[in-house]
């Protein structure tokens, strides 16, 4: 690293005669005398003209040559001790380190030096060996071991000067290991998209989805895509661009899922891979990816916080809600996010994100209000069961146990209704939970070995099983409690 000194004025000195045949030996600098920046020294005074002549030759160092070129004139004075025999060649090789790479420099263009006894061999400094300890350091704990540096010699340790390394900046020397949060999301941003949904009247919004079999079927939520799914437009937007029409294959507003198709889908989709929401872990590592307030492609990270979390979410536009036994992440998601996949470690699906609890009011959803830690995915192991339900008729089926509950909160459990909707029984007649004994005014405290403390925690984990399957429901009657055996019913549509 050039440190020479430019543009330095100095006294003219007297025209410089024709190069002699043999080099003479340039003077050293007088021992013991400073080396750095200083103003030449003056020039002696004109011989007569009649005398003899003595001029030293005016040194100049060569920018990127890494040696000194001489401007050479006859040498009259004695001259100094000769260097050893070994180094007599000419030209001299060029030095190991410029004399000034310590901090001084080289003679000022143009000014004479004075002819003094040699000078000692200088010892080179440490400033380089300390450098090269640094960048040793720096690699071994480098990403990989693959970063590259370069190192500057310091100055005088009375100087200002520092020595400073730099990272290569070559992209082909970063590698992303497939378990590393940038290797999860490299793999996993180009299957999914951003969706703009636009109703008819020019309203809509943001959302993400992500692609779900090779065929183009996107999955997403149901309030992304509810605004458009009549009369509106949907588009799909992958990571390169890339823009697609998109179409509603089936919606469940329950469940707050959707399935679009894109139209006229390209070749070689890469659906991702869907993990076991089942086996899921409190602190399993979450990656989540979306679009929060329009920002396609964001990552975000954190850790699963809490699991069967019951969760009543809506979007403030229809006074239906959606009900889910959730993940809790504590990953940044934000309006925008709903639809997007959150991932395990490993880059599977674990859960589609959907709404996050807010500090403006008093439920979860999608409001404006921005992440506080508490988001809610609806568990990969349910959304698929209704994706194939959508894919395959076009309509949701919801198990049911043919009974209506109260949905306050914090009941102690879900209480049996007097009555259902529109005056109807609270317990529909030949419908499971009546062949199972069940009658109004009894308080469910467990399905299966879930505690249920309301009726959407109940909905929750009804919705998390099929039809058809056989559960156990812990209830309280007259201060007794008694539990029944019943197989769950279905329901088609969200009507």
């Amino acid at each position: 690293m050039s440190t020479e000194n430019e543009g330095h004025e100095n006294d003219a000195v007297p025209s410089v005669p024709s190069v002699p045949t043999a080099p003479p030996v340039p003077a050293a600098a007088p021992e013991g005398s400073p080396q750095g920046n200083r103003p030449a020294p003056e020039v002696p005074p004109a011989a007569p003209t009649d005398a003899p002549t003595a001029e030293v030759p005016a040194a100049t160092y060569q920018e990127g040559a890494g040696s000194f070129s001489q401007h050479e004139q006859p040498y009259a004075p004695p001259a100094p001790e000769q260097p050893p025999a070994a180094s007599a060649a000419w030209p001299p090789p060029p030095p190991a380190v410029p004399s000034y790479a310590d901090g001084g420099s080289p003679p000022a263009w143009g000014a004479p030096a004075h002819a003094a006894e040699p000078q000692p061999p200088r010892k080179r400094r440490a400033g380089g060996l300390v450098a090269a300890v640094a960048v040793a350091a720096l690699v071994a704990g480098g990403v990989g071991g693959a970063l590259g540096y370069w190192a500057a010699d310091s100055n005088d340790s009375d100087s200002s000067g520092s020595t400073t390394i730099s990272a290569s900046d070559s992209p082909r020397e970063f590698k992303r290991a497939a378990g590393t949060v940038a290797g999860v999301a490299a793999n996993a941003l180009p299957s999914v998209v951003t969706i703009d949904a636009q109703s008819g009247d020019g309203e809509g919004g943001t959302g993400t989805g992500f692609v779900y079999d090779k065929e183009g079927h996107i999955l997403t939520n149901n309030h992304v895509v509810a605004s458009a799914a009549d009369s509106g437009q949907l588009t799909a937007t992958f990571s390169n661009g890339k823009k697609y029409d998109a179409e509603v294959v089936g919606r469940a507003q329950g469940y707050d899922v959707a399935v679009l198709k894109l139209k006229s889908a390209p070749d070689g989709l890469t659906p991702l891979a869907l993990g076991n929401s089942d086996k899921v872990a409190v602190g399993d590592s979450t990656i989540a990816i979306g679009a929060p307030f329009g920002l396609s492609n964001t990552v975000t990270t954190g850790i699963i916080s809490a699991k069967d979390r019951p969760v009543a979410s809506g979007d403030g536009s229809s006074n239906t809600n959606s009900y889910m036994s959730a993940l809790q992440t504590d990953a940044s998601i934000n309006p925008g996010n709903s639809g997007g996949p959150l991932l395990d470690a490993g880059g599977a699906v674990i859960g589609i994100n959907s709404a996050i609890q807010s500090t403006s009011g008093s439920g979860a959803g999608q409001s404006q209000a921005g992440s506080i830690g508490l988001g809610f995915a609806i568990p990969i192991n349910q959304a698929k069961n209704v994706a194939e339900q959508l894919i395959k008729t076009g309509q949701p089926v919801y198990p049911v146990i043919g009974a209506t509950v109260t949905m306050e909160e914090k009941t102690g459990g879900a209480v049996i209704s007097d009555e259902g909707a529109g005056g109807t029984p609270a317990v529909t007649p030949d419908g499971p939970a009546a062949e199972a004994g069940l009658k109004a005014g009894d308080v469910i405290t467990k399905f299966n070995d879930t505690v249920v403390d309301s009726g959407p925690t109940l909905i929750g984990e009804i919705w998390t099983h099929k039809p058809g399957d056989k559960v156990t429901l812990t209830y309280e009657r007259d201060g007794k409690t008694a539990t029944a055996e019943l197989t769950l019913g279905e329901r088609k549509g969200d009507s």
